[in-house]
């Protein structure tokens, strides 16, 4: 299964994500954290849910009922998720190390000018 496209702000949530992988966290502390619009964060929640990255629930009643809110969907990183991440991350992290490097310039390891 591949994985979404590395946009800034796909790269964004996740390396929010990645911060604390084993946590829940629902779509507004998203925007909030990562500065970005709910138009720009729901679309990628559900690019990674789809692509098998985040799984999500929704929460209980008894969790929200008293405070008089709205249900909330809880959503967190799979264990296969929070890895392809990493990589995905690194991957993009590489390829602009590697556009940098001055024209002439082999990035294979031991390479020559």
């Amino acid at each position: 299964m591949s994985g979404p496209r590395m946009t800034m702000p796909t790269q964004a949530l996740l390396r929010w994500a990645l911060s604390a992988p084993t946590r829940e966290w629902y779509g507004l502390q998203m925007c909030e954290a990562t500065g970005l619009a709910s138009g720009t964060v729901y679309p990628i929640i559900a690019r990674l849910e789809q692509a098998g990255w985040l799984e999500s629930r929704w929460e209980e009643p008894e969790e929200y009922a008293s405070e008089g809110r709205p249900r909330r969907r809880y959503y967190r990183l799979t264990s296969d998720g929070a890895e392809r991440a990493r990589i995905a991350l690194a991957q993009v992290s590489q390829s602009r190390a590697t556009a940098r490097l001055p024209f002439g310039t082999n990035p294979a390891p031991g390479g020559t000018r």
